[in-house]
C-alpha cells in the first residue's frame, strides 16, 4: 500500500461518503415504506443483478469465489450483510445526521483494530489526524455552540451504528489480507461480485428472519422502486467499488478518515431537503476533517 494521496484516489475516496451520506438521508425517508433488513436485501439483489453481467467470468467453476468461499462469505456478511442492515435498521430510531456522526468514529476503530489484530504501528500523526477530524464533526453535531454538545442524547440506532461501524472496520481491514485470488481481485467486478454474492445470501436469510417476526408490510410504488434503484446503483456498487480501490492504495485507515466527511455531507443534504442554507460552522467542519487527512496521510515516528 502506498499511503501518498494523489488526485485520482482523494476523487476515489470522496465518492463513498458522498453515496453513503445520501443512503442515510434516503433510507430515513422510507422508513415507512419498507422493513430494514428487507431493504438492505432488496438493495444487494439488484446490485447482484448489475454486477453478473461486469463480473461473470468469475464464477467459472474454479474461481476462487468458491474455492476460497470462506474467505467471501466473510467479507459479504462484513460488508453487505452486517453492516448495510444495522444501518437501515439504525435509522428507524435515529437521524441521518446522528446515524453518520457516528460512524464518524471510523479513524479510531481503523487504528485500533490495525494495531490489535494486524500488528500495525499507529503513528502520531494518525492520532492527531482523528483528533483534529473528530473536531470538526463535533463542529456540525453543535451547530458552531460547542454548549450544545452536553444537550446531546443517544438512542438505541446511534449503538446499533457504533456496531455497524466497528464491523466495516475489520471488513476494511480484510480488503487488505493478501490473498491467493489475483485473477479475481484483478477485474473490480468479479471481486465486488463475489462478496456480493455471498452478502445477497447473507441478506435474505436476515429478511427472512424479519419477516418471520411478523407485522411487516411492503408499500409498493415509485418512490420505493427509485429508492432501491439508488441505493443498489450508488451506495452499492459505485461506493464498494470506489472504497475498495482506495483502501488498496492507502490502507484503511487513512481511508477512514475520509468517511468523516459523511456527516459533513449529510448535514448539508437533509438542510436542502428542508430548504434551509448552509452555516459557516459547516464550512469551518470541513476545513478541520480534511485538516484531519491531509495530516494523518504523513508519514512520521509511530505513537
Amino acid at each position: 500500500m502506498n499511503e501518498r494521496l494523489t488526485p485520482g484516489t482523494v476523487t476515489l475516496l470522496l465518492v463513498p461518503p458522498l453515496m453513503w451520506a445520501g443512503n442515510a438521508v434516503v433510507g430515513r425517508a422510507v422508513v415507512h415504506l419498507v422493513p430494514p433488513l428487507t431493504l438492505n436485501f432488496l438493495r444487494w439483489a439488484l446490485a447482484l443483478l448489475l454486477l453478473l453481467p461486469l463480473g461473470y467470468h468469475a464464477l467459472r467453476r474454479d474461481s476462487a469465489i468458491w474455492r476460497q468461499w470462506p474467505r467471501y462469505a466473510l467479507l459479504g456478511l462484513l460488508g453487505v450483510g452486517l453492516y448495510n442492515s444495522l444501518q437501515y435498521l439504525a435509522l428507524h430510531t435515529s437521524t441521518p445526521v446522528n446515524v453518520t456522526l457516528v460512524a464518524a468514529s471510523m479513524p479510531v476503530w481503523m487504528l485500533i483494530i490495525g494495531r490489535a489484530f494486524h500488528g500495525v504501528a499507529i503513528r502520531a500523526a494518525q492520532v492527531l489526524g482523528a483528533v483534529l477530524s473528530l473536531a470538526g464533526v463535533a463542529v456540525v453535531l453543535s451547530h458552531g455552540e460547542w454548549a450544545q454538545l452536553w444537550a446531546l442524547r443517544f438512542v438505541v440506532g446511534d449503538l446499533l451504528m457504533v456496531l455497524a461501524t466497528i464491523i466495516w472496520a475489520f471488513y476494511s481491514w480484510q480488503l487488505t489480507r493478501v490473498p491467493a485470488d489475483a485473477p479475481v481481485r484483478a477485474h473490480w467486478a468479479g471481486f465486488l461480485l463475489g462478496q456480493v454474492l455471498y452478502g445477497a445470501a447473507w441478506s435474505g436469510l436476515f429478511a427472512a428472519a424479519e419477516w418471520g417476526l411478523g407485522g411487516q408490510t411492503i408499500q409498493w410504488g415509485w418512490p420505493l422502486a427509485l429508492t432501491v434503484v439508488f441505493v443498489a446503483v450508488g451506495p452499492a456498487v459505485i461506493a464498494f467499488r470506489c472504497w475498495g480501490v482506495g483502501v488498496q492504495r492507502v490502507g484503511p485507515t487513512l481511508a477512514g478518515f475520509f468517511n468523516n466527511l459523511t456527516p459533513l455531507i449529510a448535514a448539508l443534504l437533509s438542510l436542502g431537503l428542508l430548504g434551509e442554507s448552509p452555516h459557516f460552522y459547516h464550512a469551518l467542519a470541513f476545513m478541520l476533517i480534511i485538516g484531519g487527512i491531509v495530516l494523518s496521510s504523513h508519514r512520521g515516528a509511530a505513537g
